[in-house]
């Protein structure tokens, strides 16, 4: 049977192993704190409190708009350097900028200096042509023109819904593709199956561009010129979208669609060519829900001649 002594001496062990393995393990993750650190925040993204690729993106497009139309930077240039050079690494398009966006932000610049390089008309053309495009960088947000005293904010194209235009014709596509597979007695299989990169360039050279193709007039026979646009309320800032484009044989009534914000109720205008949002101040103000009718109230009873 082991003594006290033993016993309080193999326990006292015990502590100073604990005590020297959490001192190992503070010290590990103090190390790594330190190293993360020195990384800096657009550098590291694996970890939750860590900046993602849309967050970078944003604070991108945020800072060339507060250098090129406020004149104010929101972060030094050793910071948009390490900000640029991340985003080249996560490979955002982002960063690169064609050659009329770089004009544009020069216009912009040159304007707020007091030295415009470009006329009215010729900066409204470009600033058009851009967002015909869908170029982020003439996407602002809520904002009034002292111009035209108008409240208006900018659209861009949906992608996503743009893309989910194209998934019924899609999946008939493939279904004629599996039907015209099992009527030749599984040709396009067999094909598929060679070794490579045979296999490879009859999946990527034949059957992949003709199911597209498909996909394509089927999609272009039932919805011509579609076009989906959203864009924030130039009232309370809420997500709304809009639909262009002509269904079988029904057109859009014109290049301006009404909208009603499903936030704060306000009639809005989405503007097709200019790719604009504007508050619908001619349209008729709506109409409030009707009050649900209280209980009917009996008929008066008439005084008798003897009560009168």
């Amino acid at each position: 049977m082991p003594s006290v002594k033993g016993f309080s001496r193999g326990k006292r062990r015990c502590i100073r192993m604990e005590a020297q393995r959490a001192d190992t393990v503070s010290a590990k993750a103090a190390e790594d704190e330190v190293v993360d650190r020195q990384i800096g925040d657009y550098c590291s993204i694996n970890k939750e409190e860590k900046k993602s690729l849309g967050e970078m993106e944003a604070d991108f497009l945020a800072a060339l708009q507060s250098f090129y139309y406020d004149e104010q930077p929101m972060m030094s240039n050793e910071e948009f350097d390490n900000l640029k050079e991340e985003l080249q690494w996560q490979g955002s398009r982002v960063v690169i900028m064609s050659p009329d966006e770089q004009k544009f932000m020069e216009a912009c610049q040159a304007y707020f200096a007091g030295k415009p390089i470009l006329s009215d008309d010729e900066f409204d053309a470009l600033k058009s042509q851009l967002k015909k495009s869908n170029s982020r960088v003439t996407v602002e947000g809520p904002r009034c023109s002292l111009r035209s005293r108008k409240v208006y904010s900018d659209s861009q194209l949906d992608y996503l819904k743009m893309t989910l235009l194209n998934l019924p014709a899609a999946v008939i596509s493939l279904a004629f593709v599996f039907l015209f597979d099992d009527l030749t007695g599984f040709e396009i299989t067999y094909l598929l199956e060679l070794p490579e990169p045979w296999s490879a360039l009859f999946a990527y050279g034949v059957v992949f561009p003709f199911t597209l193709f498909l996909t394509s007039k089927l999609t272009r026979v039932v919805i011509k010129d579609p076009l989906i646009l959203k864009g924030p309320c130039p009232n309370c800032g809420a997500e709304n979208t809009t639909f262009f484009g002509t269904i079988l044989t029904v057109p859009s009534p014109s290049d301006t669609n009404p909208v009603k914000c499903e936030s704060c109720g306000t009639n809005l205008k989405f503007e097709r060519d200019s790719r604009l949002i504007l508050i619908d101040e001619d349209a008729p103000a709506s109409k409030g829900p009707k009050s649900p009718p209280g209980p009917k109230r009996p008929p008066a009873k008439k005084p008798t001649p003897a009560e009168a």
